[in-house]
């Protein structure tokens, strides 16, 4: 029931009091409610309109403890993404050896590098850090886009090794000249390995045909002697049969080298009595 209807029954339960003149003053005159014209007048809407809805109030928390109060932050460098893009590009420069061993931990200002110099710095070998160092210094004092002193730093980077890799290549040719001698390189080494695995697995497989054949064979006689009806005990005999004929066929040659011989033999006998009644 909604809050209007209500209040036109408690009116209408006035009016039947007020006809029934039990709502009477002390005088025994008919005496309305104070609210009974306000009702009359300004009747309540019946559709609940001004109705509030119940509010959610939202659960307020405790001050509490935060939970990451005592996890350390992330410490994060403006190198970090520049390092990740150059070694994901050139992801075997992990692969060189290096030498991290310092010993005071500034040898910026101990040999005294200036990345504006170029990419290469006395007392540093070249790395991923060495282009990390020159890009950034490009993009502090030159100006330089992100991308534009990557591609000029990596360019710079791409020159030196090179470089190095002509000074290895002459310095191991004149080794050689003078008479130096090398061990196997890795691709030598490589290679032997594969040669031993394929020899291994050519062996492997050849063996495997092999077994594969004599099934196959055995398979088929078992088949052969199963639809010639022979019976369980006369395997044996088959058996003596085939060996029989296996010897004849070993004698076979045999024989006819014997037979071949002696007439040859005949031959020359025939020949040389030729010869002496001439």
């Amino acid at each position: 029931m909604t809050h209007g209807n209500l209040a036109h029954r408690v009116r209408g339960t006035a009016t039947q009091l007020l006809a029934s003149r039990r709502l009477v003053d002390h005088a025994g005159k008919p005496r309305p409610p104070p609210w009974y014209e306000i009702i009359a007048q300004y009747p309540p809407t019946r559709a609940g309109a001004g109705v509030r809805p119940l509010q959610r109030v939202g659960k307020v928390r405790g001050k509490g403890t935060p939970a990451k109060l005592f996890q350390p932050l992330e410490i994060k460098y403006p190198e970090d993404e520049l390092r990740t893009d150059f070694f994901e590009d050139h992801p075997w420069e992990l692969a060189r050896p290096r030498v991290v061993l310092e010993d005071g931990g500034n040898d910026q200002k101990k040999f005294g590098w200036d990345w504006g110099t170029g990419i290469e710095q006395p007392g540093k070998a070249l790395d991923g850090e060495s282009v990390v160092q020159r890009q950034i210094w490009l993009m502090r004092h030159a100006g330089l886009s992100k991308a534009l002193a990557y591609d000029t730093a990596r360019k710079e980077f791409y020159a030196v090794r090179h470089k190095e890799d002509v000074q290895r290549r002459v310095a191991r040719e004149e080794a050689l000249h003078v008479g130096a001698y090398f061990g196997l390189g890795a691709l030598q080494v490589g290679m032997q390995l594969e040669d031993a695995a394929w020899d291994e697995a050519r062996e492997w497989a050849a063996k495997e045909v092999q077994l594969a054949r004599q099934l196959g064979a055995a398979a088929s006689t078992t088949a052969q002697v199963t639809s010639a009806g022979v019976e369980s005990g006369d395997l044996e005999a088959v058996a003596e049969e085939e060996g029989a004929q296996l010897e004849e066929s070993l004698e076979m040659p045999v024989e006819e080298a014997r037979l071949e011989e002696e007439g040859a033999g005949k031959e020359r006998e025939r020949v040389m009595e030729e010869v002496r009644v001439r």
